[in-house]
């Protein structure tokens, strides 16, 4: 259990809420940044497939199976040095990943990398969860749910405008190099701007919570990951079963366990579970956009990937704005969001699709972007906002830890799924198309759980709206 510190006051607020965000800005872009340098990392380093697979989804099967564990280290050491350790540890590991001599070293170093990613990322959400209250904490979860999403995208651009620009020579590692300057002044400047978590001695890991999730995670996400290319062999669905099994067993070991590695308590008020399903959905569907239409415009229309990369500002432009001003809408307006949000975003990506899957139309490509990035901040935002009130403040490490890692675990699902069904369409239109009409049923599907999440009063806390 952790003494909250009251919320920072005055100039100290803004300042810290940049920090932590840096770091979130850092770990998303690197999800998706090496996957625009893969192709010169091959060339350079003479990797094979499997090498680039372990490049490039080894970091987030790094981050999906650590992302519990980590967010209870959180409680035993304390948020703010758990963050600043992740913090230089991934720092440490990008400087190794930007200077790896052969393959070998690349992959140990994005598996390093990947676990600095794990244990800084859920330390943000639970400090935004314990330091700010009511509107203020509104708004910071707008702020970070706005890097959350958008630092996916950007590491596209990122990704595409370094390996275009070859900076000094050096090709694909300046890929990496970029989170040294980032990291130092973030670690330099932390300690000044984070506020000290008084942790309570008695909060313990608990050894046997550890094992069976890791292994349940492992199961999971492995075979998602690389089944695909495998041809989907037997070991995949049983691995994928026994994966299933132990989350059960994890479950089954929390309600027992005297130092829950996940507190479950956190998942009993009513509207948590289904308001998190939703928000893991639309986190999920953008996932699989995003990767489907920036393979749609490189393979069938031929852009390079910083083009590709540089087709979703729009997106990001309507993500970032409504996520920035949510919070001033009327109380009415706010409580519609979440259902109006996925229903916006599923109409934005069919209509541009059957628009603009033959030729790319940036006058009618640019408003529905704008359209379906500003839906998917109002189906996340303002819900995950509504989650955390109705959640104590001493189970914030568990609602972080479900709000981190349950996203990872929509992508990856989605990718593995709906990408074989893109890839097994005869061509890539046809396959963006039926992966675009799949992902606007999972939308409006999931505008149930929004529902039930933002109707009346759950567990007697009062709703922010």
């Amino acid at each position: 259990m952790i003494a909250l510190v009251p919320p920072p006051t005055g100039v100290r607020r803004a300042p810290m809420l940049a920090v932590l965000l840096t770091g979130q800005v850092m770990a998303s872009m690197d999800g998706s940044i090496v996957s625009v340098a893969a192709e010169t990392i091959r060339a350079d380093l003479h990797a094979g497939g499997t090498a680039i697979q372990l490049i490039v989804s080894g970091y987030l099967l790094t981050v999906g199976v650590l992302l519990v564990t980590c967010a209870r280290l959180g409680d035993v050491v304390g948020q703010r040095r758990a963050f600043l350790i992740g913090l230089g540890w991934f720092t440490g590991a990008s400087l190794l990943c930007g200077l790896a001599p052969d393959v070998t070293v690349l992959v140990g170093a994005r598996v390093a990398q990947a676990m600095g990613a794990a244990l800084l990322t859920p330390q943000i959400f639970s400090l935004i969860q314990t330091h700010w209250e009511g509107t203020a904490r509104r708004r910071a979860i707008g702020l970070y749910s706005m890097v959350l999403a958008l630092g996916v995208a950007l590491g596209q651009v990122v990704g595409g405008l370094v390996v275009s620009a070859d900076l000094f020579g050096l090709s694909w590692r300046p890929v990496f190099l970029i989170n040294i300057p980032i990291g130092v002044i973030s670690l330099a400047v932390g300690p000044r701007l984070l506020p000290v978590s008084r942790v309570d001695g008695r909060a313990r890991l608990d050894p046997g919570g550890v094992a069976i999730l890791t292994a349940a995670m492992a199961a999971i996400t492995v075979p998602l990951i690389f089944g695909r290319d495998l041809g989907w062999p037997l070991w995949v669905w049983i691995s994928l079963a026994c994966g299933v099994a132990l989350a059960a067993a994890f479950v089954r070991h929390e309600t027992r366990a005297p130092h829950p590695l996940l507190d479950l308590a956190s998942v009993r008020p009513s509207g948590v579970k289904p308001g998190l399903a939703a928000c893991w959905t639309v986190m999920g569907c953008y996932t699989v956009f995003l990767l489907t239409l920036t393979l749609h415009l490189q393979t069938a229309l031929g852009r390079s990937p910083l083009e590709a990369g540089l087709a979703f500002v729009p997106y990001a432009l309507g993500f970032g704005a409504l996520s920035l001003t949510w919070t001033r809408y009327p109380q009415r307006l706010q409580r519609v969001l979440p259902i109006a949000g996925p229903i916006a975003f599923a109409a934005g990506a069919c209509l541009l699709v059957l628009l603009c899957r033959d030729r790319w139309q940036p006058v009618v490509s640019v408003p529905l972007l704008l359209l379906a990035g500003a839906g998917h901040a109002a189906g996340y935002s303002p819900l995950i906002a509504r989650i955390t009130s109705l959640v104590e403040p001493r189970l914030a490490s568990a609602i972080s830890a479900l709000n981190s890692t349950g996203p990872v675990l929509a992508g990856v699902t989605g990718v593995a799924g709906l990408g074989s069904v893109y890839f097994a369409a005869p061509t890539s239109a046809d396959g963006l198309v039926r992966v675009v009409g799949v992902v606007a049923v999972l939308l409006v599907g999931g505008v149930a759980g929004a529902v039930r999440a933002t109707s009346g009063r759950s567990g007697g806390v009062r709703p922010p709206w």
